[in-house]
């Protein structure tokens, strides 16, 4: 039997959010799995690509969570070419055309929670978006998806 096995053991990972759900964190990075798709597939494809996502064993969530998921996914996709404008009016030199797609989808993911998610704070936002960037962009990304949204947050 493994510690992490037994009843009550502290090396059981627990999730601060609700119990048996998973955290904001790992909902942070599901949603941005998702809106990845947007990059490679047309608009009109993309209630499809949402549904294969959620196909996807390796994507299988609490029902619960997929809902949350979709829906904040959704209101993205709903607000994407307002985020692309704010993004593109204060990135002198890297147009959103130009950006690599993981950059881009970690900035629009972050730009959708400072300016339109009022249950997160802009300092998480900037966090988590560096820690996105961290895991699943180049070298440079953490600094690059950093500096643009620190103009987001010298604005507010």
């Amino acid at each position: 039997m493994w510690i992490s096995e037994l009843p009550g053991s502290a090396c059981r990972k627990k999730n601060k959010y609700r119990a048996g759900h998973m955290s904001r964190r790992e909902m942070r990075e599901q949603i941005f799995k998702l809106l990845f798709r947007v990059e490679f597939n047309p608009r009109e494809e993309i209630a499809r690509q949402e549904a294969f996502f959620f196909e996807d064993e390796e994507n299988s969530m609490a029902e619960e969570d997929n809902a949350q998921i979709s829906g904040k996914f959704n209101r993205i996709v709903d607000k994407l070419d307002d985020i692309d404008s704010a993004l593109n009016d204060r990135v002198q030199g890297w147009e959103t055309g130009r950006m690599g797609k993981v950059d881009l989808t970690i900035l629009r993911l972050a730009v959708y929670e400072i300016l339109y998610d009022e249950e997160v704070p802009t300092g998480v936002a900037i966090n988590e978006a560096v820690e996105l960037a961290k895991k699943f962009g180049q070298d440079s990304s953490s600094s690059f998806v950093n500096g643009v949204l620190a103009k987001f947050a010298q604005e507010l």
